[in-house]
């Protein structure tokens, strides 16, 4: 699309120039002004330039939420390098895998993690790792080489369609698939937050409790913008979220649908002051109703907000207000945004009669540029007239609020995370004693959705259920693994011989 308005750099610099001693950013007892995480922002930019990181290269961030997430983040953008972020959750070979997919000769780690990040240097070859307060050999400390470097704004004419960011997610048939965004889409996306949801002001504060390189971390670039504060935790704990908000007050929170019910079954949820919480945020995946029911009797109906989006198109396609979690729409994904033109499409692609199902199709100028080194996936994805399709069946009411009623994928939605069937089957086949495998999500009333396997052993062999999950969660990330493991004489199958996944479904429910 045409690229209007200003790009990601200049937002930061606006920020950082209109609300220079004003407090960015809090984790525990440290915190940042605005012209502290400008200013770092910058010795890490120069400093990453003078290990020979030009415009445009690929580096590998693993690093937990921490202090330095922001000026790192905007040190990438302020060079113009291409960050690739590794969710420190995922297994080894998972990360592995991203870096030499995305062909990145830089690693950029945290201190906490650096048996991890050596252990990527052994497997991943030509990658160097510089730590953030720590160093491995061959590599260097960035953090120290910071404090030395300038200063001031390191050398880079930023354009339109820059790539910052590689952001890696999986295809519905567990392929790997790296949305790429821009100088243009990340702005796009900052501007998308501020017009569709809750008008940030300079006393905003935002706790930030999930994993930065997720949706979370879209909110710091709006909430910059106004000179609004971000608290980062190092994760999410029930209890120890709670003592933040009585402690740092914050006026926002995003959470998953899992922290959400997690709060809610906390027996001290009471006995916490959380009367700073003017907006409270939720998407990723559908909130159970009972689950967001439970939440407005607690909270009050006029906190809540819900996003609809994908990682293809940040962050709102639709979004439900205050003035609608009422009856019937507690399940709906909301108004279309404003800046987002929506269409729905049936099997044929032609548009799909009103009251009808249909594919979403969305244009936005959020919108990815497509992925990283796959044009199969994203001519599939991203057609010529810019629209994006989501592979989500919704429908519009007569109010023209638009409801979720299907996936054509079987991504299972997990505590916020998404599961791909087919990457867990492959490591339960991996087992020797597994004749067949097939993965779906039961509905679940903490995690949304729970991951199902069903196995079918090979003749004269045992394997017990606790072993085959452990067994999984030696290779992928543990979230992934199932959460039970249901044994058949036979998968059912199609007349065509493909895997049944709506009779299994079907099973769980019967």
């Amino acid at each position: 699309m045409t690229q209007t308005g200003p790009l990601c750099l200049e937002l930061i610099e606006r920020g950082a120039a209109a609300n220079a001693d004003r407090v960015a950013v809090i984790f525990g007892e440290e915190q940042l002004s605005f012209g502290q995480v400008n200013v770092q922002a910058n010795r890490l930019a120069n400093a990453l330039q003078g290990l020979g990181a030009l415009p445009g290269t690929r580096i590998a961030l693993l690093v937990n939420n921490g202090l330095l997430s922001v000026p790192l983040d905007f040190a990438c953008v302020k060079a113009g390098l291409n960050r690739v972020p590794l969710n420190s959750r995922l297994s080894l070979e998972e990360q592995a895998r991203m870096i030499e997919e995305a062909d990145c000769q830089f690693l950029i780690f945290g201190a906490d993690l650096s048996d991890r990040a050596e252990a990527l240097i052994e497997k991943v070859s030509n990658l160097t790792a510089y730590g953030l307060g720590e160093y491995l050999a061959g590599g260097d400390d960035l953090l120290a080489l910071s404090e030395t470097a300038s200063q001031t704004p390191p050398k880079y004419d930023a354009n339109a369609e820059d790539v910052i960011l590689t952001l890696y997610t999986s295809g519905t048939t567990g392929v790997l698939k790296a949305a790429q965004h821009t100088q243009a889409s990340y702005a796009a996306i900052c501007r998308n937050i501020l017009l569709n949801l809750f008008p940030v002001m300079e006393n905003d504060r935002m706790l930030h409790a999930a994993s930065m390189i997720h949706a979370s971390g879209t909110f710091v670039l709006p909430f910059w913008v106004r000179g609004a504060c971000s608290i980062i935790l190092p994760d999410f704990a029930p209890e120890g979220f709670l003592r933040a908000v009585q402690k740092y007050e914050p006026t926002a929170i995003n959470l998953v649908p899992t922290m959400m019910q997690m709060l809610l079954e906390q027996e001290t949820l009471k006995d916490y002051d959380l009367s700073s919480l003017k907006h409270i945020i939720y998407g990723a995946s559908p909130m159970p109703r009972t689950v967001i029911e439970r939440a407005i009797d607690h909270f009050g109906q006029d906190k809540f907000w819900q996003y609809f989006g994908q990682t293809e198109a940040p962050l709102c396609l639709a979004v439900l207000r205050p003035e609608d979690h009422v009856g019937d729409l507690l399940g709906a994904c909301g108004r279309p945004a404003l800046d987002v033109e929506i269409r729905l499409v049936d099997e044929k692609g032609e548009t799909a009669e009103k009251g009808q199902p249909g594919e979403i199709l969305v244009r936005t100028p959020s919108a990815a540029a497509g992925y990283f080194n796959a044009p199969e996936l994203t001519s599939q994805s991203f057609d010529k007239e810019g629209w994006v399709h989501t592979r989500d069946i919704g429908v519009f009411d007569r109010r023209g609020i638009l409801h979720l009623r299907d996936r054509t994928s079987d991504m299972i939605i997990s505590g916020g995370y998404n599961v791909y069937p087919r990457e867990v089957e492959y490591a339960l086949m991996s087992h020797s004693a597994v004749l067949e495998s097939a993965v779906v999500g039961a509905a679940h009333e903490k995690w949304v959705e729970a991951v199902t396997a069903f196995v079918v052993l090979r003749a004269g062999m045992e394997v017990s259920e606790k072993d085959l999950i452990a067994h999984v969660a030696e290779q992928i990330a543990s979230y992934k693994k199932p959460h039970s493991v249901i044994f058949a004489d036979a998968l059912p199958k199609t007349a065509v011989g493909k895997l049944d996944r709506k009779a299994l479904r079907a099973k769980l429910k019967s």
